[in-house]
């Protein structure tokens, strides 16, 4: 079972976390035109110490296309996720960038919002390396970071219908994740809000470190 973990914001904080056996390190980056977003400089530094056991990930919520270009080929992360939601940024756009940037790795979140976000994740279905399913707000621009479960129904449905492998998100700690998984059976599984100190976006590491042990000790 892969575990994912966000946003980690300083060196200290991806060197830490990846020392504890988390698959997926990531970072949120951009321009500045998201709260909490990291600049080339700050990213370069984060996704540097993120250990070798562990795989760097770089979170774009913008759907500017020459941005994330550019900034993928500036920082040059094992795993480019994409975030903007599926209306700013569609399956021809992600195939561009594909093409643009054959060496890295793609993951798409996915809204899941109903029955329709099957399809949506079809769309994606061996376009990109791993699909992440999220919750959503309709009208925002970004998905996920809401910090609340969807409906694992549907997500178990996306995981049956698609051959990509799925990281499942959408409000998971060390307390719901296990069930999670039973419910979904995903590829793996990713916690932002759940692992935070409190209301800060400052990681626990006592947090992540339980989250990884009860991700990775579920038995089928």
């Amino acid at each position: 079972m892969l575990t994912q973990i966000y946003e980690v914001s300083t060196p200290s904080e991806a060197d830490a976390i990846s020392g504890l056996g988390i698959d997926h390190v990531g970072v949120l980056v951009g321009n500045g035109a998201f709260p909490r977003e990291r600049s080339a400089r700050e990213a370069a530094a984060i996704l540097t110490a993120i250990r070798a056991s562990s795989k760097s990930l770089a979170l774009f919520l913008s759907d500017d296309l020459a941005l994330i270009e550019q900034m993928a080929r500036e920082l040059g992360p094992a795993i480019i996720h994409l975030g903007a939601a599926t209306e700013l940024l569609w399956p021809a756009h992600v195939a561009n960038l594909r093409k643009a940037l054959p060496n890295i790795l793609f993951m798409r979140s996915v809204p899941v919002t109903g029955p329709e976000s099957v399809a949506i994740a079809r769309s994606y279905d061996g376009l990109v390396d791993f699909l992440l399913l999220d919750s959503h707000r309709e009208g925002d621009v970004q998905i996920g970071a809401l910090g609340v479960t969807h409906d694992w129904n549907v997500s178990r449905s996306i995981v049956e219908s698609v051959r990509t492998p799925v990281i499942l998100a959408g409000g998971l700690g060390p307390g719901n994740v296990a069930n999670a998984i039973l419910a979904v059976r995903p590829a793996g599984v990713d916690s932002k809000t759940l692992t935070d100190f409190g209301d800060t976006h400052k990681k626990d590491l006592t947090k992540v470190a339980a989250f990884n042990r009860a991700a990775k000790g579920v038995t089928p």
